[in-house]
């Protein structure tokens, strides 16, 4: 069983930065991808970032591209998203997710895949 935990949520003010890290444990071989999500209130769950365990290699949505970095650490099983140039409009819940035996993707600027495992989430709030 696939456990994720995000923490450093917080509230910035425009154009400063967070960096949102994902304590995940439990994944094995069959887990193709890591991902962030976000969803504001109102508003659908929209892809951020993916990074494919295997290759390590990262796709980010083109509306955090240049600003928003995803990155892993295997030796401490914990995924990161460094957030810089924050905007208002980045103001949603962060969630970290796992795919299961499925894959995540990249087409025309957004990112998604079949993640079946997600954290609790942790709030961002960025202000004007």
């Amino acid at each position: 069983q696939v456990q994720l935990g995000e923490s450093g949520g917080g509230s910035v003010q425009a154009g400063g930065s967070l960096t949102l890290s994902c304590a995940a444990s439990g994944y094995t071989d069959s887990t193709k991808c890591l991902g962030w999500f976000r969803q504001a209130p109102g508003k659908e769950r929209e892809g951020v970032a993916i990074i494919y365990l295997g290759s390590g290699k990262t796709f980010s949505a083109d509306s955090v591209k240049g600003r928003f970095t995803i990155s892993q650490d295997n030796a401490r099983h914990t995924m990161y998203l460094q957030m810089n140039s924050l905007k208002p409009e980045d103001t949603a819940m962060y969630y970290c997710a796992a795919t299961g035996g499925g894959y995540c993707y990249y087409s025309s600027g957004l990112v998604s895949g079949d993640f079946r495992y997600w954290g609790q989430g942790t709030q961002v709030t960025v202000t004007s």
